[in-house]
């Protein structure tokens, strides 16, 4: 990730505001209708692509702007500030499709690339299983090659994106019998249409209830070898280099969530009146707020 010497430049407060007055718009104003209905509407990923604020940091050639690291840093957190439930448009963003653009193909990354920019193909990557979470060498999800295809068998869980995405990447055994487990594992593309793919539940959580997360199920599902991201085998490496991002977007998200949570808190204080007086002059509010 290379960034700017000055962090933030002129073009970067011009971008989060024009970022700012779109969500307020667009977003915010529905937000809890979402969270009742369980999803964020595809909708929104059209006007976000139609207004550059999709995957900004990808070649201009396909579509995108070739902006440095700190714009995706300033949609993850006005994202953020609307609510966790948006968390999807980011990991689209800034984790998914960089898989394409690092070890996609020519071919790949001209049919993939475009319609991610402009919101009209939306991103997931397949992880965890039932079996397999943060430790992926136990992953049973496996492909077979036959002809110019992969038959791929296996279930995933907690997918992000999982019932709206148009484009999947799946982590998946194409070795099982490789010594150590992860030297076995890679990347496959897997597109909505693909025959043997379906849809499990969408999952009920606690919280980001309009972020759809979802089981995906593969029975004998078709997919070309050709979707196969970078080399068979070195898809544990692949996932340690993109993890570090995924990691940074995380700890992005969850400060700018601190943040909003301690503003809102403040703002409450002042409004909130007891003996006669704001909450926010007692000291053990102060203290608890300085906490």
């Amino acid at each position: 990730i290379q960034m700017p010497a000055a962090y933030l430049q002129d073009e970067h407060q011009i971008f989060r505001e024009a970022l700012r007055k779109f969500l307020q718009k667009e977003a915010v104003a529905y937000y809890d209708q979402w969270e009742k209905a369980g999803m964020v509407p595809r909708e929104l990923w059209i006007k976000m692509g139609e207004q550059g604020f999709l995957c900004p940091w990808t070649d201009e050639k396909y579509g995108g702007s070739g902006v440095d690291f700190a714009y995706s840093v300033i949609i993850n957190e006005e994202l953020e500030k609307v609510g966790s439930s948006l968390i999807g448009i980011s990991l689209h963003n800034d984790i998914v499709v960089p898989y394409f653009d690092s070890y996609g193909t020519d071919e790949l990354k001209q049919r993939f690339l475009p319609t991610c920019v402009t919101g009209e193909t939306i991103s997931a990557i397949a992880m965890t299983e039932p079996g397999a979470g943060s430790d992926l060498s136990p992953i049973k999800t496996t492909p077979i090659k036959q002809g110019d295809c992969y038959i791929l068998n296996g279930e995933k869980t907690f997918i992000t994106n999982g019932i709206c995405a148009d484009l999947i990447v799946v982590v998946c055994k194409t070795d099982p019998k490789a010594v150590p487990a992860h030297k076995g594992i890679s990347l496959l593309v897997v597109e909505r249409d693909t025959p043997g793919f379906k849809r499990g539940r969408k999952l009920e959580k606690v919280g980001l209830h309009a972020q759809d997360t979802a089981e995906l199920i593969f029975e004998d599902a078709k997919v070309p070898a050709a979707n196969l991201l970078g080399e068979e085998g070195k898809g544990f490496y692949y996932l340690m280099d993109k993890l570090q991002q995924e990691r940074l977007l995380v700890a992005i998200g969850a400060q700018t969530s601190a943040e909003r949570m301690l503003t809102i808190a403040k703002q409450y204080t002042k409004q909130r009146k007891a003996f006669g007086k704001s909450i926010s002059d007692f000291q053990t509010v102060q203290f608890r707020l300085a906490e």
